[in-house]
Order: structure tokens, then C-alpha cells, then sequence
């Protein structure tokens, strides 16, 4: 049996998650204590046929989040099956927002800042363990679905998994990020107007950005440390790393670079690609995750 955990913050997407997941195939539960996840391994696994696929919400809800996270850590430590844990992000004068456009109570405070902040604190210990963090704060419902589907493909469980991410900075830095790289010290494809409506997957405008020594020398040198440090990372029992190229709008320069480090490191690792921006027009952001 696979278990996967979905945490994160109220209002992050957590309930869009486990709609994902539940027509994925997993068996779902919502909101589960901490301190019946033994039982519920123990009934899956007596489940005829036996579960093999359960993703469960365990969140600031939990009472226990309150008093003891190493109660928390404990009780994961001795889980008698593989799990991983999700953990959902957002920017918090987001999060301020959803919450005031729902009319809905923070489950830790009447003020919503103050419910964050707190919230945030409690659940440090799964976001510091927590295998895959995607920021949702820019993300529409079916944004989400996509990117869950990216990561959490079959088999995606099992291996380290090194993401490849591109990102415009005017939408800002990826929260879930482990390393960042400015691509703007290339020139700017998008001030040549044959090349603007392209994004940095087509080959005109690759040939247009690879013109520069220094796009090559840079992918030459990210190789080389990037094959350097993921055993380090193994050895710590780090699965993850998600390793982002940002530019101006998102759309040439970090795509053509994710796509060409995706390209150079496939067959070394398990490699997942991801335009953040590429799909998103610039100011078509009204609709955003719910809670």
C-alpha cells in the first residue's frame, strides 16, 4: 500500500487535491487524526481486495497540532507502510482574500492574518518533511489538477524526483522551489517581435537564446553541480528537488532553459517538467484556487 498525506495551509487547495486524487483511484478520507492513521493502514490493508492507493487530509483541524508536533513526527516515524506527504502553499495576502470573498471562518483564529500566522507555525513540521510543495497561489482549479497529474504519475512515489520549473518573476518566485536561477541575464526574446508570441520550447526561439556563449556555459555548469549534489541530497533521504528557472514573463528564456536541463538530466533521474506561466495570460488571474 502507497499512502499519501495532503497537508498545507486552509484555503491552499487541499480539497481541489483530494478531488484529484480521489478520481485518480485513491481511496480518500478528509480530515483524518493524526492518531487513528495505524488503524486506517490496518483496515486498508484487511480491505478485501486490499487498498492499494490512499491519499488522507490531516491539517490544522487536528487538535493534536496544538500541543506536540514531535507527537506528530512520532506518530508518522512508526507508520507501517510508505508514505509521502503533499504539502499545499500559498502567499498569504491570497489566502486573506479567499477567505474574505467565502465569508469563511479561519479554523484558528476569528482574524484571518492571526490564523494564518498561527497556522503556519503548526504545521512547519510537515512542510519540513514534506516530499512535494506546490504553490498555489496563482493556480485555477484545473491548473492544479494538471500539475498534481505531472507529479504523481505511476511510479512517481517510489523515486527521487527532480522537477524542472519555469516561472515569470512578475507573478513571483515559486514558494516550493530548492533552487532558483535568474535567466535574465540573457537577451530578452520577447523585444523581437517575430519571436514574442513563441515561448521558449520553439525551436526559433531556442536557436535565438542558445546565440549566446553564456546560455551554454550556464547549462554546462548546472549539470555539472546538479550531478554533484542529488546523491548528497539522497544520502539525507531527501526525495525531492524542484530546481527553477525564472524570467521577466515566464515564457522564453526559463522555458527554454527547464526544457533544456529537463532534456540534459533525463535518463540520469526521474525528471518532471513544469511551465508555471506558459499557459496563463498576464492579468488572467481572477479565478483562483478554493479552499
Amino acid at each position: 500500500m502507497k499512502l499519501l498525506i495532503v497537508t498545507g495551509l486552509s484555503g491552499a487547495g487541499k480539497t481541489q487535491a483530494l478531488r484529484y486524487f480521489e478520481d485518480a483511484g485513491y481511496f480518500c478520507v478528509d480530515n483524518l487524526p493524526c492518531e487513528m492513521l495505524g488503524g486506517f493502514i490496518e483496515l486498508c490493508h484487511k480491505a478485501a481486495p486490499p487498498v492499494e492507493r490512499a491519499a488522507v487530509v490531516i491539517d490544522s483541524r487536528e487538535q493534536v497540532f496544538r500541543s506536540d508536533a514531535e507527537k506528530v513526527l512520532r506518530t508518522l516515524d512508526r507508520l507501517p507502510v510508505q508514505y509521502r506527504i503533499l504539502f499545499l502553499e500559498c502567499r498569504d495576502e491570497v489566502l486573506e482574500r479567499r477567505y474574505n470573498e467565502t465569508r469563511r471562518r479561519h479554523p484558528l483564529s476569528r482574524d484571518v492574518r492571526d490564523g494564518i500566522r498561527a497556522e503556519r507555525d503548526m504545521l512547519g513540521v510537515f512542510r519540513d518533511r514534506a516530499d512535494t510543495i506546490i504553490d498555489t497561489t496563482n493556480l485555477k482549479p484545473l491548473e492544479l489538477a494538471a500539475r498534481l497529474g505531472t507529479l504523481f504519475s505511476d511510479g512517481s512515489m517510489d523515486a527521487f524526483r527532480l522537477t524542472f520549473e519555469s516561472f515569470g518573476y512578475k507573478r513571483g518566485v515559486p514558494f516550493e522551489a530548492d533552487m532558483v536561477f535568474d535567466m535574465r541575464f540573457l537577451p530578452n526574446p520577447f523585444y523581437e517581435p517575430a519571436l514574442r508570441p513563441l515561448s521558449g520550447a520553439d525551436a526559433a526561439v531556442r536557436d535565438y537564446i542558445f546565440q549566446d556563449p553564456a546560455f551554454t556555459q550556464f547549462l554546462d555548469q548546472t549539470q555539472s553541480m546538479l550531478q554533484m549534489l542529488i546523491p548528497g541530497f539522497c544520502n539525507q533521504g531527501k526525495r525531492r528537488l524542484l530546481v527553477a528557472f525564472g524570467c521577466t514573463g515566464g515564457r522564453h528564456r526559463s522555458v527554454c532553459a527547464a526544457e533544456q536541463m529537463a532534456k540534459r538530466m533525463r535518463g540520469e533521474f526521474d525528471v518532471k517538467l513544469v511551465h508555471r506561466d506558459t499557459t496563463v495570460e498576464a492579468g488572467d488571474i481572477s479565478e483562483r484556487m478554493g479552499s
